[in-house]
């Protein structure tokens, strides 16, 4: 069964000559032409999610894992705002997410019909293209290039595109055959490749303190090879986040623990000559605050597609893949003389020693029991990271070098964590640890009911009854309106767990921590949800006196 209007077919058909094979559908009748078509596509995988804001991240989750665009597609009016969240994530860091959204046509808009909206270019700020088609015979060859514009575009930039789609009624009329359609004008376009080594090789032999930063990064074994070369260098720093899947023992892998206690004299000391950066957002504010106070004479990033200038100091745009350009670098490079490196690992060493005096007589609270579940999660698991306070303290530990790590920090905002988890949990092959404090948590609580859920997934929910990061930064708790910046809340997340039929559990002091943890990652006919309750009054009096510990 196939839908009578061609428009639909041909956006279905293009989709598929693209490869894209996993599309998203929230329920709606404007667009059950494509609704009609990608269900009955035999070599497209269509899936149901009913609130269009978590089907955007949940598909988003799955092209992370993928690394491949996924289709949405929605009905008309405000059913495609509620995209927007996602689509500004994907923007940011880089997914391809293709948003295919049904519209009334043009003669129906501004006019009082129902159920409709300005919908053409309605993400332009946050968009890599915009195609809006029209349903007549004669705009087919029109309607074919725009599709095959914004479907390369998804592919090649890595990023989201709209592609508006007006009908008019019937709309739920069928045939039993498909057109053939000619999509012969499709051209691979290579990325732009910009790489001058003869000006930056002397730089860089001339240089004795140099840094290499990465930022959130898909996990890449060629990428980990070619920085294990870089940590034999003496000269050479490598700072890596949780979100970088980069590890190696001479990796700086916890930034915020070396660098929070540091004096002004040895702020100098640990300003880099060169900078190299890659991969994408940084999580760390310290970092970010210290490269923009102490520049170095060169920052270079190197990325195929975006010059990120987050130190206000880029010098250079290094427009390749950045194992390409390690790789010719490192052909061209000189050993030299310097105690960059080695005086950073001392320091290192010396701060994971006070890490773990402290953490030893830690009392009951967020900081300690993130230490428990983070050593509890079973090798080579995906582990799924909410913003806020719990990336934050991720950032304090060592991980596990079997894990692969995600947050979404592109915009940085708690409203998909939970339904961007379980996409990538539904597009891994890999057992899906969420990691999420009860803010994030409940605000994208919807994200549960989806019937795509893998029976392996795991929540793990830190509950201070509140937004405990306002708690911590400074600031909210000398006004009169703390209560609207922490809203605490006495909410569990138990009769939630019930309705959605996930298997449930309750944590409130260490001792139970550690023995629910022993059997919540085995395997289990639904998934699970355990929520850790946490003291807000005393969270964040233990991680400053971590950091005074330091």
């Amino acid at each position: 069964m196939f839908p009578k209007k061609e428009l639909a077919q041909l956006v279905v058909s293009a989709c598929h000559q693209f490869n894209i094979d996993t599309v998203v559908i929230s329920p709606g009748s404007r667009n059950a032409p494509l609704t009609v078509g990608f269900s009955n596509h035999p070599a497209i995988e269509a899936l149901s999610v009913v609130d269009e804001r978590c089907a955007a991240f949940f598909a988003m989750g799955i092209a992370q894992q993928k690394q491949k665009p996924v289709a949405i597609v929605c009905s008309s009016g405000s059913a495609l705002l509620n995209y927007y969240p996602a689509i500004a994530e994907a923007f940011y860091s880089q997914i391809p997410l293709v948003v295919i959204s049904a519209d009334r046509p043009k003669h129906l808009i501004d006019i009082g019909d129902g159920q409709t909206i300005r919908q053409e270019n309605v993400f332009e700020n946050h968009i890599l293209s915009s195609a809006n088609l029209i349903e007549k015979e004669s705009q087919l060859k029109n309607n074919t290039d725009l599709l095959v514009e914004a479907l390369q575009i998804s592919k090649n930039q890595k990023g989201p595109v709209h592609i508006n789609v007006p009908f008019d009624e019937p709309l739920y009329e069928t045939v039993e055959e498909q057109k053939v359609f000619d999509f012969s004008n499709v051209i691979s376009s290579d990325t732009k490749q910009s790489v001058d080594l003869e000006k930056l090789v002397p730089v860089w032999n001339s240089s004795i303190k140099k840094m290499i930063l990465v930022g959130s990064n898909f996990p890449d074994v060629e990428l980990q090879k070619i920085l294990d070369v870089y940590a034999e260098d003496a000269s050479v720093l490598v700072l890596t986040e949780t979100t970088s899947n980069v590890y190696h023992s001479k990796f700086i892998s916890s930034i915020d623990k070396l660098i929070s206690k540091l004096t002004e004299e040895e702020y100098k000391e640990l300003q880099p000559e060169v900078l190299i950066t890659l991969g994408g957002m940084v999580i760390s504010k310290r970092i970010k605050q210290f490269l923009r106070k102490l520049q170095p004479k060169h920052h270079w990033h190197v990325d195929e597609l975006k010059a990120i200038d987050t130190y206000h100091c880029l010098s250079e745009f290094v427009q390749t893949n950045p194992v390409t350009f390690l790789r010719m670098l490192s052909g061209k490079k000189k050993d030299i003389q310097s105690d960059y490196q080695a005086r950073w690992l001392q320091e290192k060493e010396l701060r994971a020693i006070k890490h773990e005096e402290y953490l030893k007589n830690c009392k009951y609270s967020d900081l300690k029991s993130f230490e428990v579940v983070l050593d509890s999660i079973p090798d080579n698991s995906q582990v799924q990271i909410s913003n806020s306070s719990i990336i934050r303290y991720s950032q304090l530990f060592d991980v596990n070098s079997t894990l692969k790590v995600f947050c979404n920090r592109g915009t940085s905002g708690i409203d998909g964590s939970t339904s961007t988890a379980i996409g990538a949990g539904f597009g891994s092959k890999n057992q899906t640890v969420f990691i999420t404090g009860d803010l994030s948590f409940f605000y994208d609580s919807n994200a549960l009911w989806n019937t795509n859920i893998p029976k392996n997934f795991r929540i793990i929910i830190l509950n201070n009854a509140g937004g405990g990061i306002f708690r911590y930064i400074p600031g909210p708790l000398t006004t009169n309106a703390a209560e609207y910046f922490e809203t605490p809340h006495g909410l569990t997340a138990e009769h939630l767990s019930k309705m959605y039929d996930f298997e449930y559990v309750q944590v409130k002091d260490l001792k139970s921590l550690r023995n629910s943890l022993t059997s919540f990652y085995s395997e289990s006919n639904q998934p699970k949800i355990m929520e850790i309750f946490t003291p807000k009054e005393i969270n964040d009096v233990v991680l400053k006196n971590y950091f005074k510990n330091l």
